[in-house]
């Protein structure tokens, strides 16, 4: 049986943000810290984000995206699970809110493909390139059709709000360290640091 699995990115394939550790490898943490809290706390729109953040991250190089990218704090066993999909001839996503140029990265431990937002690092301009909650619906059910799987034939991964439209209307979901709201609406939920047992609790989903 053929299947495909969708991880959200930030809080359910790492701890904390990928934007704050690409802030941090520039030195500006500090400064995005507080934008991330603005936006959290409602004071900033999705755009307004975007329109804030990307002018600190002017001239970012790809050794710096690398550096974040190895700093970050990911859950253990995040390339053991896309490489066991990989090794099964199944398909793994990954849609992100994040930058997709971050995401991308994640290829190199053998995710299938990387979604995430079209920003340009110094360029506020691109902030209309984000990537919503329904965006992450619509995304998997295309790559659904691509493939020929129904929607039995998926697991979905995440944690927070961003994921909430695949949670409502997807049926084999795990909540992984994740927010009230989507545990509510999970299958199954794993709390801890290791991502392979959330994945071996989307694999019963599927038996």
């Amino acid at each position: 049986m053929s299947c495909l699995h969708v991880f959200d990115m930030d809080g359910t394939l790492l701890i904390g943000s990928a934007c704050i550790e690409i802030s941090r490898a520039v030195g500006f943490y500090e400064e995005n810290v507080a934008i991330q809290d603005a936006w959290t706390d409602g004071k900033l729109s999705d755009s307004g984000y975007w329109e804030n953040c990307l002018p600190l991250w002017s001239g970012l190089s790809e050794k710096q995206i690398d550096k974040a990218f190895a700093d970050t704090q990911w859950l253990d066993g995040v390339e053991s699970v896309l490489r066991d999909i990989q090794a099964r001839d199944e398909h793994s996503i990954t849609i992100s809110q994040s930058p997709r140029f971050f995401v991308e990265r994640l290829k190199a431990w053998g995710l299938g493909e990387a979604f995430g937002a079209e920003v340009t690092p110094g360029n506020a301009a691109g902030a209309e390139q984000m990537v919503s909650s329904e965006d992450k619906l619509k995304i998997t059910n295309r790559r659904l059709r691509e493939l020929g799987l129904s929607i039995d034939e998926c697991v979905v991964y995440g944690d927070s709000n961003s994921d909430l439209a695949l949670f409502e209307n997807l049926r084999h979901t795990v909540a992984v360290n994740a927010e009230e709201r989507i545990r509510k609406l999970a299958s199954a939920t794993y709390d801890g640091g290791d991502l392979w047992d959330a994945y071996m609790a989307g694999r019963k989903l599927l038996d």
